[in-house]
């Protein structure tokens, strides 16, 4: 797991510790935050808002969010029934959403999380034995009848409090008096950590951390139980720095902070009985950009997960029965074992144990893939029914093989391989009718590519070189060697690298291409003609219905126009998942229905 520290404060910045008395307020008051004009409460005997009574109850850990539509979502745990209990705030109305006892864990702490790039809203259940899940809420404008969940999360064994950024997207998670980390909030994205702050001698930390708050300023607020302290972090384009520590006199021990706004704070202790103001000075607020809305699609099957965790699953490809579509096969590598089959239900029907493949695909009744073992060419012989067999391998001289694709060149009734190296050299075999393959001619990009794919009507390939473009050559045995870079990751923030997966489709005489984003978990749809413009920006969200996960750190991607049956008449797009959760598994392949795609294109 990656530990980045992003402080940059040590011990000498306790220069700055400043004593500060406090107001007494109310007392048996546990948690108080602004909301509507008034006060939102939870003490020993309920939640209240102002003095009208919302529920009874014995509730701790009060949590809110205001919502891009103007709501607040309200949330606590009952202390009795270990009940998660939420509701919705407009204006002054107050309606329950959702209550559920948790029995996953002992919760310690909750947190909200509205992704504004995706339409989801969710919350954190942060555990105190070294585990948390992420439940989704809300999807779209949908509430989901009851949270589910979509993610479990690694955290420290002492984790104690947690607060969330919606504009960082990032979850902040206080381990005992040893740590603050930070997390990415959405789920399909890597789940390393970021160092925040540090116990001595590394950071400022002294006492068990009970309370996180993030104030509008972006600054962090971390509260020290005993003896009761408050340490302020300020943000800046490094990330936080110790600013602050203001020593709480007159209490004995702290357990919550909460913002009331314009810099004033509400501190409770440890006993409930008596909550504390404290008011400390606030920076100017930035402008901070929110994330555009990106397009979202969902997967309606999901094959099996690849018994073996961690980096697996590699590429997709698909052969269409000719008859029966409902009998086709989609193929998937495994970079450890061999070639997996499977079944239009996503079941694995075959499994050809041939060594470690990266990239395969399929043309007619044959399929190639590229062998990581001796760096050679492996042929598969497709029957009418769609079982494979074994056929022959051809050696190359590429030094470490990488992708493949495969064309067909009508004019010459002849199939192709193309395959590359690390070095960024691209290499071209033909196929004979016994299987045999040649090397015909040699093309190259500047540094390492993956993905390709041939449009065999037009006899273009396209390269992804992972870092820096996609490229344009001449698909045919005897064109031109010389090639041209047609869409560049510095032209699209939508683009991020690595450029792994990319695939063609002509739809109703459009040519399309597709481009797996895999530094930003997204695919693009880009025009397969110049001057290549983005046509969609999507990514594959949660299937709440048929609770299958999204699709992330994509690898290899294909499609077809062609029915594969029931639910895919009018084709499909196929992407490797890099991240396989709900729950978590092997690397397996999710399919989304052409047309759901299609709807999202400009």
């Amino acid at each position: 797991m990656r530990n980045k520290m992003i402080l940059s404060a040590v011990a000498s910045s306790l220069m700055l510790l400043a004593a500060c008395g406090t107001s007494a307020t109310e007392t048996n008051v546990r948690h108080k935050v602004a909301l509507n004009n008034d006060y939102l409460k939870v003490t020993a005997d309920g939640l209240s808002l102002g003095d009208k009574r919302v529920a009874e109850g014995d509730f701790f850990h009060l949590r809110t969010l205001p919502l891009s539509n103007g709501e607040t979502l309200i949330g606590a745990m009952e202390g009795n029934t270990q009940e998660l209990v939420l509701w919705r705030a407009s204006g002054k109305a107050i309606q329950p959403v959702w209550k559920g006892e948790i029995t996953s864990r002992v919760v310690e702490d909750i947190c909200f999380y509205e992704s504004y790039e995706n339409q989801q809203l969710s919350v954190f259940l942060l555990g105190g034995r070294g585990g948390a899940e992420q439940r989704l809420l809300k999807q779209d404008e949908k509430w989901l009848k009851e949270p589910l969940v979509i993610r479990n999360m690694n955290v420290p064994f002492d984790s104690t409090a947690c607060v969330v950024s919606n504009a960082e997207q990032k979850l902040y998670v206080a381990e005992a008096d040893q740590a603050v980390w930070a997390y990415n909030a959405e789920p399909e994205v890597d789940q390393g950590r970021d160092l925040i702050a540090a116990a001595k001698p590394f950071g400022v930390i002294e006492g068990e951390v009970k309370a996180l708050e993030l104030l509008d300023d972006g600054s962090l607020l971390v509260l020290e139980e005993e003896p009761p302290r408050l340490l302020v972090y300020r943000q800046n384009e490094q990330g936080f720095k110790f600013d602050k520590a203001f020593a709480i006199d007159d209490a004995e021990a702290l357990t919550d902070v909460s913002d009331l706004g314009n810099g004033e704070l509400l501190l409770t202790e440890e006993d409930m009985t008596a909550t504390s103001k404290l008011t400390i000075d606030t920076l100017e607020s930035k402008q901070r950009s929110v994330k555009k809305p990106v397009s979202q699609v969902e997967a309606t099957l999901q094959t099996e997960p690849s018994p073996l965790r961690g980096d697996a699953i590699d590429d997709p490809a698909v052969w269409v029965h000719p008859e029966a579509p409902e009998k086709s096969r989609i193929l998937a590598t495994d970079k450890r074992t061999g070639l997996y089959v499977y079944d239009m239900s996503g079941n694995i029907v075959q499994e050809l144990p041939v060594g470690r493949l990266n990239n395969v695909d399929v043309r007619g009744s044959r399929a190639v893939a590229s062998l990581r073992d001796n760096n050679s060419l492996q042929l598969f012989d497709i029957n009418a029914d769609g079982e494979l067999s074994v056929g022959t391998n051809a050696l190359t001289d590429i030094d470490e093989i990488y992708g493949l694709c495969m064309g067909y060149n009508e004019s010459t009734e002849q199939a192709s391989v193309y395959v590359n190296g690390k070095s960024g050299v691209i290499q071209q075999f033909v196929i004979s009718n016994d299987g045999k393959m040649k090397k015909v001619r040699e093309l190259s990009v500047p540094s390492q590519p993956e993905g390709c794919v041939v449009d065999d009507k037009t006899q273009r390939l396209f390269v992804g070189e992972e870092d820096v473009a996609v490229w344009l050559f001449d698909a045919a045995a005897d064109g031109s060697t010389s090639g041209e870079s047609i869409i560049r990751v510095d032209q699209h923030e939508e683009l991020v690298d690595d450029i792994e997966g990319v695939t063609f489709a002509n739809v109703d005489g459009r040519d399309l291409l597709f481009v797996s984003s895999q530094g930003n978990d997204s695919y693009i749809v880009f025009e397969g003609q110049a001057p290549w413009s983005l046509l969609s920006h999507f990514r594959i969200r949660t299937n709440t219905e048929l609770a299958i996960d999204g699709a992330s750190e994509t690898d290899g991607i294909d499609v077809t126009t062609q029915s594969l049956g029931k639910g895919f008449e009018q084709g499909a797009f196929i992407v490797q998942d890099g991240r396989n959760r709900m729950p978590e598994a092997g690397q397996n392949l999710k399919l989304v229905p052409l047309e759901n795609i299609l709807k999202t294109i400009k």
